[in-house]
C-alpha cells in the first residue's frame, strides 16, 4: 500500500538571543577584573625586580650579589582586608633576605586601621564590616574582616589619635577664646575644651574624663591646657555652661585674665524649667528680647524686671535668671560686631561637637569602661574637626582681639599701682 506523501516539517530555528553587551559584563564583574589584573601587574612587578636583582634565570653571572630563593605566601592591603600575593625571594651571598624594593613600598602602607576607623564612624557594625567591602573575585581570598580583627585596628588607631589631642603642644595657637562643655556617656562625663584662634578657626584642645562635672576633674584638664603651652598670662574669653565648677577651675588658672561668657542658651532654658508651661513663651520671649538688645545696661535691666515679676508666684526661676546674671552679659560689654557677639554668647561652637560625638558613637550599645568611652569620643571630636569652619562672625575677630589686649593694658596698670601703693 503506497503511503500518502507527507509534507516535509518546517525547522523552527531557535529564537534568536539578543547578545549581552560587553560593556555590561565588564561593569557587572568591573571589580574583579580590575582586581586580578592588578594583583597579576603586581607580581609581573615584584619579578622583574627580583630579575633586576639577581639577574636573567639560568644565566651564569659571577658579579651577582644575590640569588632566587622561590617564592613564599605573602599578604598585602586590598580593599579594607588583607589578600594572598605570591611573593618572589631574593637572598644575598650570605643569606640574608633581599627586600624587593616595590614589596617594601606595599608592605608599608597599611590603611586598615584607618578603613576600620572611617567605616565605623560611618555606622557600619564590626559584625557588617565584611560585608561593607567590595567583594573580590572568588580566586583571590582575603582574611581580616572579623569582628575581633576590626575591634583591634579601631583601638589602636583611636588610641594614637587620642594621643594626638593629649600631647599635641598649644603655645604655637593663637588664642584668643575657649569654651568647655561636658558630653556624658553612662556614669562617666568626658569634658572637652575647643579654643578659638585670633582667625576664628576652632581647635580641640584636649579632653578630659570623669565620673561628674566635679571641681576635680575640671581643674585637671584647665591644668593640662597650661602645661601644654596655652597662655596664662594674657587675657582669655570663655564661654561656659554655668557649670559652677568649670566656672572655679577656669578662674583658678586664669585669674584675673579669664574673661568668662555665661551662655544665654543655657540661662534661658534653665530659667523657662522653672516655670509653668503657659508662662514659658513669655519668659523666653523676654530674656531674648533683652539678649538682643546690644546694650548690656538696657539688658539688665530688662531682665532685673522680668526677675521682680516672678519673684512672688516663682521664686526658684527668679534666683536662677539672677544668679550670674552679669556674666550673661560680659560680650555685650566687649563693642563687637553682632554676628560676633551672638556666636560669643552661647556654647553652640562646642554644641556642634558634642554632637558629632553623639552621633558617631550612636550604635555603641555597651560601655565596657572609661578608657573606651575616651577613645570614641577622641574619634568623635577627630571627625569634627575634619568639617570645622572659621566662627560665624570671624570677620569680627579683630575688634575682640583689640578688645583683649586693652583689657590686658588695663590689667597691667591696675596690678602697677597696687605694687606701687604697698
Amino acid at each position: 500500500m503506497k503511503k500518502p506523501d507527507r509534507k516535509p516539517r518546517r525547522r523552527q530555528e531557535p529564537a534568536e538571543q539578543e547578545p549581552v553587551p560587553l560593556t555590561l559584563l565588564l561593569r557587572q564583574r568591573l571589580q574583579e577584573f580590575v582586581v586580578a589584573t592588578g594583583l597579576i601587574a603586581v607580581e609581573a612587578l615584584l619579578e622583574e625586580e627580583r630579575r633586576a636583582t639577581c639577574g636573567a634565570r639560568y644565566r651564569h653571572d659571577p658579579e651577582r650579589t644575590a640569588f632566587r630563593h622561590g617564592h613564599c605566601a605573602g599578604e598585602l592591603v586590598l580593599g579594607g582586608r588583607r589578600v594572598g600575593v605570591r611573593r618572589p625571594r631574593a637572598r644575598t651571598r650570605d643569606g640574608a633576605e633581599v627586600v624587593l624594593p616595590s614589596w617594601g613600598a606595599f608592605a608599608a602602607e597599611d590603611p586598615l586601621d584607618e578603613r576600620a576607623v572611617e567605616q565605623l564612624v560611618v555606622g557600619v557594625s564590626t559584625r557588617g564590616y565584611g560585608r561593607s567591602l567590595e567583594a573580590l573575585p572568588p580566586s583571590v581570598k582575603g582574611r581580616g574582616t572579623s569582628k575581633s580583627a576590626v575591634s583591634r585596628r579601631f583601638v589602636r588607631a583611636t588610641e594614637e589619635k587620642l594621643g594626638e589631642i593629649l600631647h599635641r603642644r598649644l603655645d604655637e595657637l593663637d588664642l584668643v577664646g575657649l569654651m568647655i562643655d561636658g558630653v556624658h556617656f553612662a556614669d562617666h562625663v568626658i569634658l572637652v575644651a575647643l579654643g578659638i584662634d585670633s582667625q576664628g578657626r576652632k581647635h580641640v584642645l584636649g579632653l578630659r574624663e570623669g565620673a561628674t562635672e566635679n571641681a576635680t576633674a575640671c581643674r585637671a584638664l584647665v591644668v593640662d591646657l597650661r602645661e601644654r603651652g596655652m597662655p596664662t598670662d594674657r587675657s582669655i574669653f570663655v564661654t561656659l555652661d554655668g557649670a559652677k565648677a568649670l566656672r572655679r577651675a577656669v578662674l583658678d588658672v586664669f585669674g584675673d585674665f579669664a574673661l568668662i561668657q555665661r551662655c544665654q542658651v543655657h540661662k534661658t532654658r534653665n530659667v523657662e524649667e522653672q516655670v509653668p508651661q503657659a508662662m514659658r513663651r513669655h519668659v523666653r520671649a523676654s530674656m531674648n528680647e533683652a539678649y538682643r538688645s546690644r546694650a548690656a545696661a538696657r539688658a539688665k535691666r530688662l531682665l532685673e524686671n522680668l526677675g521682680k515679676r516672678l519673684e512672688a508666684e516663682h521664686p526658684g526661676a527668679a534666683a536662677s535668671l539672677a544668679e550670674g546674671l552679669d556674666e550673661t552679659l560680659t560680650v555685650m560689654e566687649l563693642d563687637l560686631p553682632r554676628a560676633l557677639e551672638r556666636t560669643l554668647a552661647t556654647t553652640n561652637p562646642i554644641d556642634n561637637v558634642m554632637g558629632t560625638c553623639r552621633r558617631v558613637t550612636r550604635n555603641v550599645k555597651r560601655w565596657r569602661d572609661g578608657a573606651m568611652i575616651v577613645r570614641w569620643v577622641a574619634t568623635g571630636l577627630r571627625e569634627a574637626s575634619r568639617s570645622f569652619r572659621r566662627l560665624r562672625g570671624h570677620a569680627g575677630m579683630p575688634a575682640l582681639v583689640a578688645a583683649l589686649r586693652a583689657r590686658d593694658a588695663r590689667l597691667t596698670k591696675t596690678v602697677d599701682a597696687q605694687a606701687a601703693t604697698a
